[in-house]
């Protein structure tokens, strides 16, 4: 594939992502939880399981700039293409966010990831959540590519759990572009920091555990 092709396939699938799920939220809001947190919680599972089908073999299907990082890490992901990535996914995200805006007004934080209680808890959990959700990406997936049917599965069910459990305290994000479009868009900018930094620190802090699980040359360049 071409860069533009992935670079565009990383775009559009972070913005299919981001605009779901957040509207899911937006809209259980509206309608008086009838969609409910499990159903938010599956919504996120399902489109990252159709987003990894749909673009997985064309992109790799990160749709997270955390994920695109510890594939960089791992040496699974040339750095010179990281750049891009992360600005598709971030373009992806805020664009996302806008036509959120532009359906529902009247929503005051466009689905936006906000800690419950103090930073610290919600710190900490988020890393958690991002190193357990790159520890599986980086075991299903061959080199920078998450495809098939496993992979998908495996990750999408990853996400609607740790966001079934995770979502009411943290929001559950795992994702620094899932968490900047509704955040910049909605003005909602004080606890971003938390999901810019604390899922990076966790996704990279999996990468030298699945080095130390999995057989030698498994992050070392040789998986493309």
């Amino acid at each position: 594939m071409t860069p533009m092709k992935r670079l565009l396939a990383e775009c559009l699938g972070t913005f299919i992502l981001v605009f779901a799920g957040t509207s899911a939220i937006v809209v259980n809001h509206t309608t008086g939880s009838v969609i409910g947190h499990a159903g938010i919680a599956l919504v996120f599972g399902l489109v990252v399981l159709a987003m990894i089908h749909t673009f997985g073999d064309v992109s790799g299907a990160h749709l997270n700039p955390a994920v695109t990082l510890g594939f960089a890490a791992a040496r699974r992901f040339p750095l010179n293409e990281v750049p891009g990535y992360l600005l598709a996914q971030f373009g992806g995200a805020i664009t996302a966010s806008m036509a959120v805006k532009l359906l529902f007004p009247q929503s005051i934080t466009l689905g936006a990831t906000l800690p419950s209680g103090g930073w610290q808890q919600s710190f900490i959990l988020e890393a958690i959540l991002t190193f357990i959700l790159m520890l599986v990406i980086l075991s299903v997936s061959t080199g920078a590519k998450e495809k098939g049917i496993t992979a998908g599965i495996a990750i999408g069910g990853v996400v609607a759990l740790e966001a079934m459990f995770a979502g009411p305290i943290c929001g559950a994000s795992m994702n620094p572009a899932r968490s900047l479009g509704p955040a910049l868009v909605s003005g909602h900018l004080d606890s971003l920091w938390i999901y810019l930094t604390a899922t990076v620190l966790g996704a990279l802090a999996a990468v030298p555990i699945c080095i130390g699980i999995r057989e030698p040359g498994c992050c070392d360049g040789k998986c493309h």
